[in-house]
């Protein structure tokens, strides 16, 4: 067994650099995990920008188990060599939101304004023991309370690796907008989520998925047309409103779900909706001008939403595994440790041209 591990530690703000960690002991209800790919999140763009806190990022994670506590090993159901995807959050398993089920609001895996004491893969700080809370590096700490999910073994790990993002999709097209077989959609935004709501959409069986973006999304638009899109709109180019009520006949989509966050996003979201529909929108933004009369008058129900559920994990888990969508047109970039800068920088815009979703393969060599 090896007794060291290489991570990329994120140490001030856009600044990573590859450090060497001891691996920690494991105890009876823990484990360690041997990384096969993590995926950069589009947050992680935006947490390398703002967070000094010292700490090794990647939470959206595949892995295999490496070192297993016997209580572990029993209560996670798994044995060492099985490999398995992690989500993000570290939940007490205690509190009123863990008992219901939905532990993603539990305000110890909550990253925002707790930077020093969060229990979050890809956000805790290194000052916190046993340091390897990231899937940028070669090995991670599995903690007793982490939740896991079985993966098959003939999938790639880079494909994998985008179980978070897809999960994303799955949870705010399925539970979200509560879209049903035969109704329409309306997705802004054709990064890896919203490319992850049209696989979505089009699993669910929607008779009509609209896809909108600007200019500089030419290619992930023809790519939403290869994972269901029926249409896709440049709004720089054309009226996004009147060109949706065009295509639903004067009556608007049954549901729109923005992840673009633009200026103009939510507001043109409420006027595409029908009449009683869905809003849902999962990406920030400043609006100067909320059309509450217009939500108002057309009874619409507006939803925020963030993150995802355990079965929309396992979901999107099997949606990749299936072999029935071209995840690969996803996944366009693997990088080593040594290139975390540069994997983040581009998710932001700042470093390989086309990036969707990209990985960091922390056994390629350096």
């Amino acid at each position: 067994m090896v007794k060291k591990s290489l991570a990329a530690l994120t140490t001030d703000i856009m600044k990573t650099e590859v450090r060497e960690f001891d691996l920690p002991d494991v105890e009876i209800d823990a484990g360690l995990l041997q990384i096969e790919a993590a995926g950069i999140c589009g947050s992680d763009w935006g947490s390398y920008r703002r967070n000094k806190t010292p700490r090794i990022m990647g939470h959206e994670n595949i892995a295999r188990v490496a070192n297993l506590g016997s209580l572990a090993a029993k209560n996670f159901k798994l044995k060492e060599g099985d490999r398995i995807a992690l989500e993000e959050y570290i939940p007490c398993g205690q509190c009123t939101y863990c008992r219901s089920g939905d532990f993603r609001l539990c305000q110890q895996t909550e990253a925002r304004g707790q930077a020093e004491t969060v229990l979050r893969y890809g956000s805790s700080p290194i000052a916190m023991g046993p340091k390897l809370w990231g899937g940028y590096s070669q090995y991670m700490y599995l903690h007793p309370q982490a939740v896991v999910h079985r993966v098959k073994e003939n999938v790639p790990a880079r494909h994998l690796a985008m179980s978070i993002p897809i999960s994303n999709g799955v949870q705010w097209v399925q539970f979200e907008c509560g879209l049903k077989m035969g109704q329409s959609i309306l997705i802004e935004g054709p990064g890896q989520q919203g490319l992850a709501a049209v696989m979505t959409a089009r699993h669910l069986g929607a008779k009509t998925i609209i896809v909108s973006g600007l200019a500089r999304d030419k290619e992930r638009l023809e790519k939403a047309k290869k994972f269901g899109a029926h249409v896709t709109i440049n709004v720089e180019e054309e009226d996004l409103v009147k060109r949706v009520m065009d295509i639903t006949g004067g009556e608007g989509c049954d549901a729109v779900l923005d992840v673009a966050g633009g200026p103009n996003t939510l507001v043109d979201a409420i006027k595409c909706v029908r009449k009683s529909g869905s809003v849902v929108f999962a990406s920030g933004g400043i609006i100067e001008k909320f059309p509450a009369v217009d939500m108002n008058a057309k009874r619409v129900t507006l939803k925020a939403a963030r993150g995802h559920s355990y079965q929309a994990v396992e979901t999107a888990i099997e949606l990749i595994s299936s072999g029935l969508y071209p995840v690969e047109l996803i996944a366009t970039h693997e990088f080593k440790l040594d290139e975390v800068d540069l994997a983040i920088r581009s998710i932001g815009g700042q470093g390989c041209e086309g990036a969707i979703h990209v990985s960091v393969i922390p056994s390629t060599p350096l």
